[in-house]
């Protein structure tokens, strides 16, 4: 059966145009969702000790940076405690320039005394993470503990381990140390999924 030179030329066209490639949804398994931040600050306050930790968050495992506690003297002013914690965290993040900080969540303490001097070295790893202009963000103690070692009344020595384990380090850290990179890792842990409930933004 012969054709005209219309159809014929219709024909062409229709055989010319591009197809559309399907449009292809990715299953909730495939999705990933990116981490905004790669280095993370985990602060553990404390007056006498402040924990530290930084972590580079990739896959397979999350690479350590960075750990160590803020030690000071039980004779020394709290006013002097308070400018050694901001001081030495100055200096933590000039050298590593994380881009976000992550805090222990306020707790309940029966001793006001004690309540109001953990609030002040708080205050001062607050105030030098937002001078360098990172995200602060708080997790709850228990959270951290459920994260980490799936109970949230876990004792340290148990954090410590799991972040050694996390992190395939030797052997454990500090606790306050570990406490400060359970922090860390919690944090990237809610970040690169979908969470109901994210760390609350300070």
């Amino acid at each position: 059966m012969g054709i005209t030179l219309q159809q014929f030329e219709q024909l062409k066209n229709r055989v010319a145009r591009p197809r559309r490639a399907p449009s292809t949804v990715a299953s909730p398994a495939q999705a990933v969702r990116p981490i905004a931040h790669e280095l993370i600050l985990g602060i553990d306050p404390s007056l006498r000790g402040t924990g530290y930790g930084v972590i580079r968050w990739s896959r397979p495992r999350p690479q350590l940076l960075a750990q160590g506690t803020v030690h000071s003297p039980p004779g020394r002013e709290r006013s002097r405690c308070l400018l050694h914690i901001a001081q030495s965290l100055r200096q933590l993040l000039q050298q590593f320039h994380p881009t976000v900080c992550v805090v222990e969540g306020l707790f309940y303490a029966q001793n006001l005394q004690t309540a109001l001097i953990m609030g002040e070295a708080r205050g001062a790893s607050l105030v030098a993470a937002a001078e360098a202009g990172l995200e602060i963000y708080e997790i709850a103690p228990r959270k951290v503990k459920q994260a980490i070692v799936g109970y949230g009344a876990a004792q340290k020595h148990a954090v410590g381990k799991m972040v050694q384990r996390m992190l395939g380090l030797a052997e454990a850290p500090a606790p306050d140390a570990a406490d400060a990179l359970a922090l860390a890792l919690t944090f990237a842990q809610e970040a690169s999924r979908y969470n109901f409930n994210p760390p609350r933004k300070l």
